[in-house]
């Protein structure tokens, strides 16, 4: 019985603590311009306010990668955008509206606003390939 109860202290312990390697790979992007702002999001509540991890990619051939490794077993969601002038910032107009690309996982669009968390969230319990078309 002892065996039994450590066996599956340590299986529960060894899935708390277990690490992913999430890709990301950006596709669609209408010119070598700038830079890919990269931000992925664990929470609904700090979703496209405060990124959990982010990364700057370069683009070459209309494309951008980026690794993110030792990110701890879990829900998350990505959002992206082609920073063109390389600001560090996405670009609106006076209404609010992105003058710069953008995407999010899942492929998930919002309807007069940014898309919702639910919608863009993924599960990632081992190493996950993401792409997004922007």
């Amino acid at each position: 019985m002892k065996k039994l109860i450590v066996s599956t202290l340590l299986l529960t312990a060894s899935f708390a603590f277990s690490q992913v390697t999430i890709n990301v790979e950006v596709n669609g992007l209408k010119n070598n311009k700038g830079q890919v702002m990269i931000g992925i999001y664990n929470s609904e509540k700090t979703f496209l306010e405060k990124t959990f991890r982010g990364n700057v990619a370069l683009i070459k051939n209309n494309k951008a990668t980026a690794t993110f490794a030792n990110m701890p077993a879990g829900e998350y969601a990505i959002s992206v955008f082609h920073d063109e002038n390389s600001n560090g910032k996405l670009d609106v107009n006076f209404m609010g509206i992105p003058k710069e690309e953008y995407a999010a996982s899942n492929g998930a669009k919002g309807f007069m606003g940014p898309p919702k968390y639910i919608d863009a969230m993924f599960k990632a319990n081992e190493n996950k390939m993401i792409v997004l078309k922007i």
